[in-house]
């Protein structure tokens, strides 16, 4: 069924529903490659499949087989060289919920992870400050700090807090399972209810909390007491790990735990 026709070119039902649905894979493989170089790359992909289309269209044979041809090529070059970013929106794909329940996907819990790692950072009277992205974006944030995008693991997070890695000072960003930044710098609060034995590791916490939805978790380096930051306020302190365990269950809504 013809939807309408302009001179030549003819749009059915089926025509508009593919073009909505390559147009929302594009703009959500943009949405995660924006700012990259290989977001760039896409565009120019999407120029060059665009162009040929019309080319196509217009029955210039020559044109056509020439752009065809850069097409081939910019895809492979695409591929070899953006292998992280691809490789992140794949995973952000797979980590999706609405993909999960569709086909049954489980995802492995990152919770374990994360509760080891702290136990450990504990045990060895380190600090560490875990930030977990929610529905606002950080990217301003973590595009600042040294970039990760590795999946979460026990030994990746107490390496990074161990003092001996210079990654040590500073905040984590994680979103969903994968470490985005290591060594961010948060806002500082400017609050004065802070007790007076929380640094400034707690005073970044709560900064980051107040500007965005995030939950920032606090190990401190003088007591090992675990806080949690949320909504500008610590809504949880002195946590035991079985504690946190449950408040992150909670507060992640499941989106970075089951």
């Amino acid at each position: 069924m013809n939807l309408f026709e302009i001179g030549f070119l003819k749009l059915s039902l089926t025509d508009l529903i593919d073009i909505l649905l390559i147009s929302a894979i594009f703009l959500y493989s943009y949405s995660y490659f924006k700012g990259t170089r290989g977001g760039q790359m896409l565009l120019g992909l999407l120029i060059l499949f665009f162009a040929g289309f019309v080319v196509n269209i217009l029955g210039f044979k020559a044109t056509s087989w020439l752009l065809n041809l850069f097409q081939t090529v910019w895809v492979v070059v695409f591929v070899i060289l953006f292998q992280p970013e691809i490789r992140r929106l794949l995973t952000a794909v797979g980590q999706n919920r609405l993909v999960r329940r569709l086909f049954q996907i489980e995802r492995s819990s990152i919770r374990e992870d994360i509760i080891i790692s702290i136990d450990e950072i504990k045990k060895n009277k380190w600090g560490a400050l875990l930030v977990f992205e929610r529905e606002n974006s950080l990217r301003s944030i973590s595009s600042e700090g040294i970039k990760m995008n590795s999946l979460v693991s026990a030994e990746l997070l107490v390496s990074i807090f161990n003092p001996s890695s210079p990654l040590h000072d500073g905040a984590v960003i994680i979103k969903n399972n994968i470490i985005e930044s290591a060594s961010c710098i948060l806002p500082l609060s400017d609050t004065k209810s802070l007790n007076a034995e929380m640094g400034t590791r707690h005073r970044a916490a709560i900064g980051i909390s107040e500007e965005s939805d995030a939950i920032a978790v606090v190990i401190s380096e003088e007591n090992g007491k675990i806080s949690v930051a949320e909504n500008g306020l610590f809504i949880s302190s002195n946590l035991s790990l079985d504690d946190l365990r449950g408040l992150l269950k909670e507060k992640m809504n499941d989106d970075q735990d089951e």
